[in-house]
């Protein structure tokens, strides 16, 4: 069940890209990210009252608190990489990053979590998913090539630290933590770089409501991966979200543009492949 959900939040990180992607285009990156964090704070806000869950009752580690503002970080970075590599270089980059700090994580059991090492019988599918990487970048810039790997470790360290502070408290909480920080990040983010006089001028609700469902989406990615974290390695973890987003992205792709990138399904495909081969071989290890 904790695959499929883990794919699930895949297929839904997807969607919600392409919502806000739309809603970027209407407010510009730093103010759709604000109005994304502010609805997902609203709802997780009421669902916190209606439970009569108390969030502010008790204090823990600080760096648990951090979760929000570290995935707001690594939105901002690939938002800095936009346009000057392709966004399938963004997601491919992305996930070179994910997967280096979840094999970590599972190594060493960073942040608390369980050690998973990693056995050198499993480096023909990582060569299969470097191999699916590989393919979908197609041009390269140093600086947005670093950014896009370092959001992509960004992504693992913020969802392992939601999903240890909601052991601690709750989901509900913890998705709490997570977008109130995370707010209050993306609002000094657009007070310094996102020209908030000229964007509040001119600010007015887009007709296409369906672009504010992002936020909506955002509550559910929070709460899978709080649920499916500690259940799953962190290197597994990574390659399901990224096969979930991948195939959905293409029939995205593919009912919106009428476009389809086959060397975005030649990666995905590699990338599913070698996240097979590592399961059987994971599973024979354990008989």
């Amino acid at each position: 069940m904790y695959y499929f959900l883990a794919l699930l939040t895949g297929i839904i990180i997807s969607l919600m890209l392409a919502l806000n992607g739309g809603l970027s285009m209407q407010y510009g990156a730093y103010m759709a990210t604000i109005i994304v964090y502010a609805i997902a704070l609203v709802i997780v806000c009421a669902v916190v009252f209606m439970k009569k869950e108390r969030p502010f009752s008790q204090k823990h580690a600080w760096l648990l608190y951090l979760g929000g503002p570290i995935g707001l970080l690594a939105i901002e970075f690939n938002n800095l990489a936009f346009g000057r590599i392709s966004v399938s270089a963004i997601l491919a980059l992305g996930l070179l990053g994910q997967s280096v700090t979840g094999i970590l994580i599972d190594q060493y059991g960073l942040f608390g979590m369980s050690k998973h090492p990693f056995s050198k019988g499993k480096l023909i599918g990582f060569f299969l998913i470097l191999g699916g990487i590989a393919s979908m970048i197609n041009n390269f810039d140093a600086a947005a090539v670093a950014l896009s790997a370092i959001a992509g470790s960004f992504m693992v360290v913020s969802r392992t630290l939601n999903a240890k502070l909601a052991r601690l408290t709750s989901i509900w909480t913890s998705s709490l933590y997570s977008y109130l920080t995370g707010l209050a990040v993306a609002v000094l983010i657009f007070l310094l770089f996102g020209h908030p006089g000229t964007v509040l001028s001119e600010f007015v609700i887009s007709p296409r409501l369906y672009l504010y469902l992002g936020g909506v989406a955002a509550v559910f990615v929070v709460l899978l991966s709080n649920i499916t974290v500690v259940k799953i390695s962190a290197f597994y973890l990574t390659l399901l979200l990224f096969t979930g987003q991948v195939f959905t992205g293409i029939a995205v792709d593919i009912v919106i543009s009428g476009a389809f990138s086959a060397r975005n399904l030649i990666g995905g495909l590699l990338v599913a492949l070698g996240l097979c081969v590592n399961f059987v071989l994971d599973r024979q290890l354990k008989k």
